[in-house]
């Protein structure tokens, strides 16, 4: 999969797929949308000592590092489970400059999130354990119960196979009840699909140039 270095409009980096047409972030703040979604909308909401979360979709690993960050400073300890099917090469995650706009971060830590092995639970810090898969998600055994899900697959029109009833359906068997689950993507067929499924959706305001997410709580 060819992918290009982009800047965002907040200065941090994402990647963007010609193949698809898509990036990997907001064009408009990768940081900033990444933020507001999964950890402002999601993360922060859970007053727990300890987080068992799943994220779809480890791309840069940015939502991994942001959640890294608010770990350590908060100590919470987490259990990050991600999958990823076309894992970033060095030459594209060696350029990625998140380290320069998030605090509470020891040198290198995106670094060795992307040397780790895969498969393998690795110790990033004292407060975050990283297991990442390379598998298709429709094929992956999910390592529940989660009380967090960051679902940052790409666009449905794009992806629409990874945002299906059978998907959420496996999701929502792994999720604890009260378990939270966020997207960026707002769209009716997604929304139905997550109601199906044992959740109960909320729109919820979305981060610049987004007029809604989706938040959708485990019954």
């Amino acid at each position: 999969m060819k992918r290009e270095l982009r800047i965002t409009e907040d200065g941090s980096h994402t990647l963007y797929v010609p193949e698809m047409e898509e990036t990997y972030h907001s064009v408009h703040g990768a940081i900033q949308e990444s933020l507001y979604i999964f950890l402002e909308q999601g993360f922060l909401t859970l007053d727990k000592e300890f987080l068992n979360i799943l994220e779809i979709g480890f791309g840069t690993g940015l939502n991994a590092l942001l959640t890294l960050a608010e770990a350590n400073k908060r100590d919470i300890k987490v259990r990050y489970h991600s999958i990823e099917k076309y894992p970033l090469d060095y030459k594209e995650y060696s350029q990625l400059n998140y380290e320069d706009f998030i605090e509470g971060l020891t040198p290198g830590s995106l670094m060795k999130m992307h040397e780790s092995p895969w498969e393998e639970a690795v110790p990033i810090s004292d407060h975050f354990t990283l297991l990442k898969e390379r598998s298709d998600l429709r094929e992956i055994k999910l390592q529940g119960p989660y009380d967090l899900v960051y679902f940052d697959a790409f666009d449905p029109e794009k992806q629409a196979h990874l945002w299906t009833e059978q998907i959420f359906g496996r999701i929502s068997s792994a999720v604890k009840p009260g378990g939270i689950l966020l997207t960026y993507t707002s769209k009716g067929n997604v929304r139905r699909a997550l109601i199906s499924c044992q959740f109960d959706v909320k729109k919820v305001p979305g981060p610049p140039e987004k007029r809604h997410i989706l938040r959708a709580t485990r019954r």
